[in-house]
């Protein structure tokens, strides 16, 4: 059953990704509607994202507390937030200082999956 959700998650992650980047760059070119309707796919997989990564981060305090595991957990809720307010934002045309989120969006996507290879 673990199995099942670490390839879940990890599967996820990967298409959440490009989602997110597809999304983005449809409603930069003006393609509302198809920008709006991946976004709601991607919503989805934030959804998918959660309930995998939350399943997998309970199963593991039968080893103890994962404090490492603990940590991704919030970065990748983070993550998930940057997403949104970027997609979010762009749409509305009120993305202010869009380095910031732009830089906390690649960190966070740098360290999350690297925590979660346990490369960190």
């Amino acid at each position: 059953m673990d199995t099942m959700f670490s390839h879940l998650h990890a599967s996820s992650w990967a298409i959440m990704i490009l989602l997110f980047f597809i999304t983005y760059f449809l409603i930069k070119g003006g393609k509302a509607k198809a920008g709006k309707i991946l976004h709601m796919v991607l919503r989805l997989f934030y959804v998918v994202m959660v309930v995998s990564g939350g399943y997998l981060l309970f199963s593991m305090f039968q080893y103890g507390f994962p404090t490492t595991f603990f940590i991704k957990a919030l970065l990748a809720l983070v993550l998930i937030g940057m997403m949104e307010m970027i997609l979010t934002k762009t749409k509305k045309n009120t993305l202010n200082k869009p380095l910031l989120y732009w830089l906390i969006f690649i960190i966070t996507v740098i360290i999350v999956p690297l925590i979660g290879l346990r490369v960190i």
